[in-house]
C-alpha cells in the first residue's frame, strides 16, 4: 500500500498538479489528517476536503445549553431562545465538489470519502479541472496556480478565496511536516522563491465583499460585520452585549479561544438573537479560515462565564467541535486566528503567552456552585503549540533541569492520550487515536494509579477519562512548579495537592520554564483562592452595591507554589441596565495575582503570599 506521501506524489504526476501545489491545499484544508471518513462542518472528506452537501450534520451550540450562565454574573435567566434560530444546511453549488470528483477520476463517492488514496486523486483531478476553466496553462511552476488554488476555497467573495490561496502559497514557501493522524508523516518541503500572480484570481469572477467600519482585522484578512444585537428583551433583560469604552475605560488583559459546537453559519444566526444572552467578538468558519466581526473591541460580549474575564477580555469563537476537534481545526482556520490575535494582542498590549491568551476550558467560575457549569472548550485537541508558532511567538524551554517551574509542551502529533466520549451514542467508547495538547495527571507515578481529584468539578466523584473533562488534565503552555521528580515522572502542585504525569527523558512533556511563583505568606496554613479580584468594600461608590468576593471551593496549603501569570488590582465593571449612563467601573487598590492552580487560572490576594522568580 503506498504511503499518504506516495500518494500525493502519484496523484500529482497523474493529472498534472505540481505536487506542492497539492501538498499544501490538503495542509491548509484537513492538515493532511483523514479523519476516519467523517465529515467536517462544511460536509467535507479525506485530506482533500471533497464536499457532499447531503452529509451535513446538526449539533447544538455550546451557549444553548442549560449549565453555563456566558455573562458569568447570574443576573440574567440562562439562555434559552424563545425565537426560533435559523439552520442552514444546504452548501451553495460550488461546494459539492465530491461528485464533481467522481465524475473526472471514474472512483465512485463512497471509495472518495473514505479511501485517502482515492480523496487526494479527486483533489488533484479538481485542481487540474479548475485550472484548465480558467485557460492557465498545465504549468509544472507552482506560481501559475493561484487561480485555481482560489477557486478550490469555493468561496464566493473575491477576498475570501485570496485569502485561502494566499495562505496555501504561504505553506508551500514556508514548507511544513507533520504526522497525520493515521501516524504516518508527510512533508512539503519549502519553496521560499514561489510568488505567484494573483491576476489569475480576475477569472474567477467573484463578487467583493461589502466593507463596513466598524471592522477591527489587520488589512490582510477579509473580515465582514455581521452585528450582535443590543436591544431590550422580556423579563427586564436586554442583549447581547454591554457597551463599555475599552481599553480607556478598562484594559483588555485576555483573549478567550472558544469553539462554536455548532455550524458556522447556525452560529450567525445566534449571535443576533435576542433571547440567547450570549455574545462574542469574532468568529471564524472551519474550513477556509472566514473571519466576521459581531462586537466592537471596546464593549464586553457576554461568552467566558465569567463576567470579570468579559470584561476584561475579547472573544473569538471557532467552527468546532471539542470531541471531534483535532478533526476540523483546519490550517486555514489556525491561520486567520493567529493573525488575528497577533493583531489585537500588539493593539492591546497583551503579552502572548498562556496566562493571557485562555481557552475557555481554562476560564474560573466566579462562585463555588458554578464550577461544575463551566464549559471545556476548545478541548484537547487544540493545537496550542501550533497556534503560538503562527503567532511568531513560539513555546520553548527557558531554564536548565533544575529550574523549579516546567511548561507543558508535549510533541502533539505523537502526544496521544486515551479519551473516551467522543461518540454520543457510545459514550465510553475510546476516541479515536489523534495528537493532543494534554497531559493526564495521576496521584502516583506510574499509568495504573487513578487520575488526580478536582473537589470543583467532581465533588463527589472521580475524574474520568472523558475528553470533556478536563479536571485531571494539564495542557500546552501552562507552567506549574514542580513538586518531586522520579525516572520518567514529574509531580507538580495541582488543585492542592500533588499530580505526577509521565514525563520520560526520551519523549518530555514538559520543559524548563523561568516565571514567577506565589507561595504562602509565612504563619498561613492556607490561601483562599478566588474566581475574580474584587476590589475592596471601601473602593464602591453609593450607588454600586459591593460585590462579595466568594473563595472557591480549593485549597492552596502552606508548602505549596503556583505560577504567577499577571498581577491586578480588583475591578468590577456594573453593566446591568440597558441604560448606559448607569454602568460604573469600580476600581480598588488591594493588589491580586492570577495563579496557574489547577487547568483553570484562578486568583489570590497579594497580602496573601509571597512572590519569586525562579
Amino acid at each position: 500500500m503506498a504511503t499518504m506521501q506516495e500518494a500525493f506524489a502519484e496523484a500529482a504526476r497523474r493529472y498534472g498538479v505540481p505536487e506542492s501545489v497539492l501538498l499544501a491545499v490538503s495542509y491548509m484544508e484537513s492538515r493532511w489528517d483523514c479523519n476516519g471518513g467523517d465529515p467536517s462542518t462544511a460536509a467535507g472528506f479525506g485530506p482533500m476536503h471533497l464536499t457532499d452537501g447531503a452529509a451535513r450534520g446538526r449539533w447544538r451550540h455550546h451557549h444553548l445549553d442549560d449549565g453555563e450562565d456566558p455573562r458569568g454574573d447570574g443576573s440574567y435567566p440562562p439562555p434559552y431562545p424563545a425565537e426560533p434560530i435559523g439552520r442552514h444546511n444546504d452548501l451553495p453549488g460550488s461546494r459539492h465538489t465530491l461528485e464533481r470528483a467522481a465524475e473526472l477520476t471514474g472512483e465512485s463517492v463512497e471509495r472518495l470519502r473514505a479511501d485517502p488514496a482515492a480523496n487526494i486523486d479527486g483533489g488533484a483531478a479538481l485542481l487540474a479541472d479548475y485550472q484548465r476553466a480558467l485557460g492557465a496553462p498545465p504549468s509544472a511552476d507552482p506560481a501559475d496556480w493561484y487561480g485555481a488554488v482560489a477557486r478550490y476555497s469555493s468561496a464566493t467573495n473575491e477576498e475570501i478565496a485570496a485569502k485561502f490561496a494566499d495562505g496555501v502559497y504561504e505553506v508551500i514557501r514556508a514548507g511544513a511536516t507533520r504526522v497525520t493522524d493515521t501516524g504516518t508523516e508527510v512533508t512539503l518541503p519549502p519553496s521560499p522563491e514561489v510568488y505567484p500572480s494573483r491576476s489569475w484570481l480576475t477569472g474567477l469572477g467573484l463578487s467583493r465583499l461589502d466593507g463596513a467600519d466598524a471592522v477591527e482585522c489587520p488589512d490582510s484578512i477579509a473580515c465582514e460585520w455581521i452585528p450582535a444585537l443590543y436591544r431590550r428583551v422580556p423579563e427586564g433583560t436586554y442583549g447581547n452585549y454591554d457597551f463599555a469604552d475599552r481599553p480607556t475605560s478598562q484594559t483588555i488583559h485576555y483573549i478567550v479561544i472558544h469553539d462554536t459546537e455548532e455550524l458556522y453559519d447556525t452560529t450567525l444566526g445566534l449571535v443576533s438573537n435576542p433571547a440567547v444572552k450570549a455574545s462574542w467578538h469574532y468568529t471564524l468558519r472551519s474550513h477556509d479560515g472566514h473571519l466576521a466581526q459581531h462586537v466592537r473591541t471596546r464593549d464586553v460580549a457576554w461568552h467566558a462565564g465569567n463576567s470579570y474575564v468579559n470584561s476584561k477580555a475579547i472573544g473569538l469563537e471557532h467552527e468546532g467541535f471539542l470531541a471531534t476537534g483535532g478533526t476540523w481545526y483546519t490550517e486555514a482556520m489556525y491561520r486567520t486566528s493567529a493573525e488575528l490575535v497577533r493583531y489585537l494582542a500588539g493593539r492591546f498590549g497583551i503579552p502572548l503567552d498562556r496566562a493571557h491568551i485562555l481557552g475557555h476550558d481554562n476560564v474560573p467560575a466566579l462562585l463555588p456552585e458554578k464550577v461544575q457549569k463551566m464549559h471545556e472548550d476548545p478541548g484537547p485537541y487544540w493545537d496550542w503549540a501550533h497556534f503560538f508558532d503562527l503567532m511568531g511567538a513560539p513555546l520553548h524551554a527557558d531554564g536548565d533541569s533544575g529550574t523549579a517551574t516546567v511548561m507543558i509542551l508535549p510533541d502533539y502529533d505523537r502526544n496521544r492520550p486515551v479519551y473516551t466520549g467522543c461518540d454520543s451514542d457510545h459514550p465510553d467508547a475510546t476516541c479515536p487515536a489523534h495528537g493532543s495538547a494534554s497531559v493526564w495527571l495521576h496521584t502516583e507515578p506510574h499509568e495504573e494509579s487513578p487520575l488526580v481529584k478536582d473537589i470543583g468539578k467532581h465533588p463527589t466523584g472521580d475524574s474520568t477519562f472523558s475528553v470533556y473533562d478536563h479536571a485531571a488534565r494539564v495542557s500546552t503552555g501552562q507552567r506549574f512548579v514542580v513538586a518531586e521528580r522520579r525516572p520518567d515522572w514529574t509531580a507538580i502542585w495541582y488543585l492542592g495537592q500533588k499530580a505526577w504525569f509521565h514525563d520520560p527523558g526520551s519523549a518530555p512533556v514538559a520543559v524548563p520554564s523561568r516565571t514567577r511563583i506565589a507561595t504562602p505568606r509565612p504563619g498561613l496554613e492556607s490561601v483562599s483562592v478566588y474566581g475574580r479580584p474584587c476590589p475592596e468594600p471601601a473602593a464602591y461608590p453609593a450607588d454600586v452595591e459591593v460585590q462579595a468576593l466568594t473563595p472557591l471551593q480549593y485549597t492552596f496549603p502552606a508548602g505549596q507554589s503556583y505560577t504567577v501569570g499577571l498581577t491586578t488590582t480588583g475591578e468590577y465593571y456594573k453593566a446591568t441596565t440597558f441604560d448606559t449612563t448607569l454602568h460604573r467601573v469600580v476600581r480598588g487598590t488591594h493588589e491580586y495575582h492570577q495563579i496557574q492552580f489547577g487547568h483553570r487560572v484562578m486568583f489570590v490576594k497579594s497580602e496573601d503570599v509571597v512572590v519569586t522568580q525562579t
